[in-house]
């Protein structure tokens, strides 16, 4: 009989999505969660998430990557039933106005005819769009899906590549995709290829100030002490009068990163969800 384990962790509620993405980035199949409303119910306030894994070394050194403090715990179940249990809580969602993600294994909803559907696999890489910071980033490309039409969008931190496929949706001609972490790029040609856009998408682990192109709209969803020190480099890769558009912020790290992108940028927009906050940010005249 296979033998499959498991990896709880204890979160408040509030970072469960994070914890989630952790969860797949350190190699889970699927994560369930957990709160007072399921009949296994946490023994807090907290949620319980649970990270299925298909090796028990893997699921062994992602417990280890977690504080104490989130009492992380590996189990294990003789059957493999698991495997899809956790599929059918994961239903296509409206990620902006003018899109919509769904998983492989659900069919394409009925939808209005301004409106994409992506297909995006939940694995490997960080983004299938159920973090707040990608849906921030969604919501603002959305909102600037004028000045993507027809254009080359960059895409910094690209992880799962699901921003690339936003902007591509949105009418951007191309998208060029760069990310640090190689696993990032096989997940955002995959992804591409799924949706039948991979022609349109050039990705690779190029820094982003080796880059010798500059580009009308750059997204980078990313985290602020990252960010912060990247400001000239986004600034050189953006057009003058382009957009730059960057999340993975929280709210009290907001007024720091406006600072540190205050000499190259002014603010056009923000937008806020839970404890996350996005800019979309217009790049000065030169």
């Amino acid at each position: 009989m296979p033998r499959y384990p498991f990896v709880s962790i204890q979160v408040p509620e509030s970072l469960a999505e994070v914890g989630s993405e952790q969860l797949f980035e350190l190699g889970a199949m699927g994560v369930e969660v957990r709160d007072t409303t399921t009949f296994q119910r946490a023994p807090t306030d907290d949620v319980m998430l649970i990270g299925a894994f298909a090796e028990v070394e893997q699921a062994e050194d992602a417990a280890k990557a977690f504080d104490s403090e989130l009492n992380p715990q590996v189990t294990y179940l003789e059957d493999d039933s698991w495997r899809d249990e956790w599929k059918k809580y994961f239903e296509p969602f409206s990620l902006s106005p003018h899109i919509v993600i769904r998983p492989p294994w659900r069919p394409a909803p009925d939808v209005a005819q301004d409106v994409c559907v992506i297909e995006m696999e939940p694995g490997r890489a960080f983004g299938t769009g159920l973090h707040a910071s990608t849906a921030l980033v969604a919501q603002l490309l959305d909102d600037a899906r004028d000045s993507l039409a027809g254009c080359t969008m960059l895409d910094v931190g690209c992880g799962s590549g699901i921003l690339s496929l936003i902007a591509l949706a949105l009418f951007a001609s191309h998208v060029r995709a760069i990310d640090v972490d190689a696993d990032a790029i096989a997940v955002t040609y995959e992804n591409a290829d799924r949706n039948g856009v991979v022609s349109k998408i050039t990705a690779d682990n190029m820094p982003v100030d080796a880059l010798s192109s500059s580009y009308p709209v750059v997204a980078a969803n990313i985290q602020a002490d990252v960010l912060i020190p990247m400001a000239p480099a986004l600034a050189k890769a953006t057009r003058a009068h382009g957009i730059l558009i960057v999340s993975g912020i929280l709210v009290p790290q907001g007024a720091g990163v406006l600072q540190a992108f205050a000499p190259f940028y002014d603010l056009e927009q923000q937008k806020v969800q839970g404890e996350w906050v996005a800019f979309a940010l217009r790049k000065k005249p030169v």
